[in-house]
Order: structure tokens, then C-alpha cells, then sequence
């Protein structure tokens, strides 16, 4: 329940720094690209780079998940062998230490 009650008031805070960020800055930009050249309001430059580098930020931690998922079944497999190596050497009889 906290944790929805957060995430709202997020995406609250964000609305409503979008809309009074719109309503400050009403002018456009020149945007140079290297395939031509366009020319969007201010705030929408904005909201566009801010969505491609929440989606940069999201495919890098989804690919830090991966590797981390993927260390981990290997290191389960490592701990699997390696117990199944000592309980068969604990079913070992003892050699006399002559």
C-alpha cells in the first residue's frame, strides 16, 4: 500500500512538473539533427529526452539484471557440484594414517 501510495505521488510530482514547465517555456527550439532539422516546442524536446533516457537507463539496468541472474544460476550450479562432491567424499571410509 506504501509503496503504490509512492509511486502515485511520483508520477504526481512529475505531472505537475511537466504541465508548469509548459506553461513557463511556450517557445520552440531548432534542433539540428543529422537527417534535417526540426523545430518542436520546448517542452516537448524536453519530455522526449527525458523518455529516451528513462528507456537508456531501464535497458542498462535490465541488461545489470541479466548478468547478475546469469552469475547467479552459475554460481548455483558451481554449489551444486561442489556439495554433491563433498557428501560423496564424506561417504569415504577414513584411510589409517599409518
Amino acid at each position: 500500500m506504501l509503496r503504490r501510495l509512492g509511486i502515485l505521488l511520483t508520477v504526481l510530482v512529475i505531472f505537475l512538473t511537466m504541465i508548469w514547465f509548459t506553461r513557463i517555456n511556450p517557445g520552440t527550439v531548432h534542433l539540428d539533427l543529422a537527417f534535417g532539422t526540426v523545430e518542436p516546442s520546448i517542452p516537448l524536446a524536453f519530455s522526449v529526452v527525458f523518455i529516451v533516457g528513462w528507456l537508456f537507463g531501464l535497458g542498462c539496468t535490465a541488461l545489470f539484471i541479466l548478468r547478475l541472474l546469469h552469475e547467479r544460476r552459475r554460481l548455483r550450479s558451481a554449489l551444486r557440484a561442489t556439495e554433491s562432491e563433498v557428501s560423496s567424499l564424506r561417504s569415504l571410509p577414513i584411510a589409517d594414517a599409518d
